[in-house]
């Protein structure tokens, strides 16, 4: 039996396999599979000649799909289809198909995430067995076995840190990857930078960093606002210390030869760009996570001005306004972060607040890996492309409604630096939010509808009190 399967499970089970080139030279059509799992082919159109073809993959030694068949330049998508099946049948029912397809470049040992290390149960995150042993959690848990062993990775830390003390920091590195790779383009995890990126249209290196709940110092003290006032007060002097803490680490650190990330060898003379996402507080059942709401204090420190508000005439009059530091507590910082010493070296810091449990769950069941009797409700707000809202709009959706999807990228936003001495060009991330500052102006090249901020709910037979996942 031959059928078709979804194009986000192909596109997970391929994640390792996509090219930009190959995206930019042909379209995919139709995702197709054998009854087991273990053959599957997509249908393409060639974009430049307007023929049809298919392309086979198949398992290798260490379990990844690759190529191992393909056609072109069939004259109809219905002949390239029927193609596509009768080889998939031959081959996945055929007396030699032993489900794996050896290469001969597959390396010795893949990386698994969830490998049993022989570690004791109280040293694992709890982060890490939530996902490893909750049924709920089953979607996120084979997206990460599914992407695992195209993580070859040069870190020698990222199994153990994922299991153990860093798995929200790791969680952020391997959804990065996957967005990259979504993008078709190459990615290497290295041990730093973190990620070595490159596509058709340039090449840059990542470092990520994360928000982490502070457990000493003022910062310890978290406020937990409750009213606007209280939430404003927040995001205009808390977070951008959060975001700033993070963020100048990077900017200082240097290795045993002194030398910062961008003058490594491995990204010296291309831009360099600190990927930053807000762990700092979970969510509970009261409360959204930090990150849901954390983001729109992020340019307030980045650029050092704040855009303001106020009713004149019954129009809404917005201006920006310079900050020169934020205060708490008696802890006060330069705000700017794109004006300190050597910043000029950072391109672009880029912000995602989906880099979570709750993004890998959802992708999964997309893919048709959520367990039997399982909901998983997206609700939150989209971006108002209306000048005059102040507000977004508000959504709930069933994620396994056939009529939803969404990207790994979805919520990607890039913040350029306008002191940039390699600036970063849009183009080379043009699915996400761009965010630019020039001669006291904000510019955005945004999409309407997208999604500002979410939490994802999971309704099903078992006890749900810890399982919503909020981003």
């Amino acid at each position: 039996m031959v059928k078709p399967i979804s194009q986000t499970l192909f596109d997970l089970l391929a994640i390792g396999t996509r090219h930009s080139i190959t995206r930019w030279m042909s379209a995919e059509l139709s995702w197709w599979s054998d009854n087991s799992g273990d053959c599957i082919g997509t249908v393409v159109m060639d974009r430049e000649d307007e023929d049809f073809g298919w392309i086979i993959l198949t398992r290798d030694g260490v379990g990844r799909f690759r190529c191992t068949d393909n056609a072109m330049s069939i004259q109809t998508e219905k002949l390239a289809t029927a193609q596509l099946r009768e080889k998939i049948a031959s081959t996945a029912y055929g007396p030699k198909f032993e489900r794996t397809h050896v290469q001969g470049d597959e390396p010795k040992k893949p990386l698994n995430l969830f490998e049993d290390r022989g570690v004791a149960e109280q040293k694992l995150h709890p982060n890490y067995k939530l996902v490893r042993d909750t049924l709920s959690k089953q979607p996120a848990k084979k997206v990460l076995e599914a992407i695992s062993p195209w993580l070859v990775s040069s870190d020698p830390h990222l199994v153990k840190e994922f299991q153990e003390n860093q798995f929200d920091q790791r969680l952020w590195e391997v959804y990065l990857w996957a967005v990259f790779r979504d993008f078709g383009y190459d990615v290497l995890h290295l041990e730093a930078p973190d990620l070595l990126v490159k596509s058709p249209i340039g090449k840059f290196g990542i470092e990520a960093t994360t928000c982490a709940p502070s457990v000493a110092g003022v910062l310890a003290d978290h406020p937990n606002p409750k009213t606007p006032d209280e939430l404003q007060s927040f995001l205009n002097d808390y977070m951008p210390m959060k975001f700033g803490s993070a963020l100048t680490s990077k900017l200082d650190k240097t290795d045993a030869s002194g030398l910062h990330y961008w003058q490594k060898k491995e990204c010296a003379g291309l831009p360099f760009v600190i990927a930053i996402a807000d762990f700092h507080k979970d969510a509970d059942r009261q409360n959204a996570g930090s990150m849901t709401y954390s983001q729109s204090a992020l340019y307030q420190y980045l650029y050092g001005v704040r855009i303001e508000t106020e009713m004149e005439n019954g129009e809404v009059i917005t201006r920006t306004a310079k900050i020169d530091e934020h205060s708490y507590k008696g802890k006060n910082i330069p705000s700017g972060f794109f004006d300190l010493p050597e910043c000029e070296n950072v391109s672009a810091v880029l912000f995602s607040n989906a880099g979570t449990v709750a993004k890998f769950d959802r992708m999964g069941v997309m893919a048709g890996l959520a367990p039997a009797d399982h909901k998983y409700i997206r609700q939150g707000f989209l971006f108002d492309p209306d000048p005059k809202a102040f507000v977004g709009i508000p959504f709930a959706v069933d994620i396994s409604d056939s009529e939803y999807y969404e990207y790994w990228g979805d919520e990607i936003q890039v913040f350029h630096n306008p002191n940039a001495v390699l600036p970063l060009s849009p183009d080379v991330l043009p699915e996400a939010v761009h965010h630019t500052y020039e001669d006291g102006t904000f510019g955005v090249i945004d999409r309407p509808h997208r999604v500002l901020s979410s939490m994802t709910m999971v309704i099903g037979p078992e006890e749900v009190a810890e399982e919503v996942i909020h981003l």
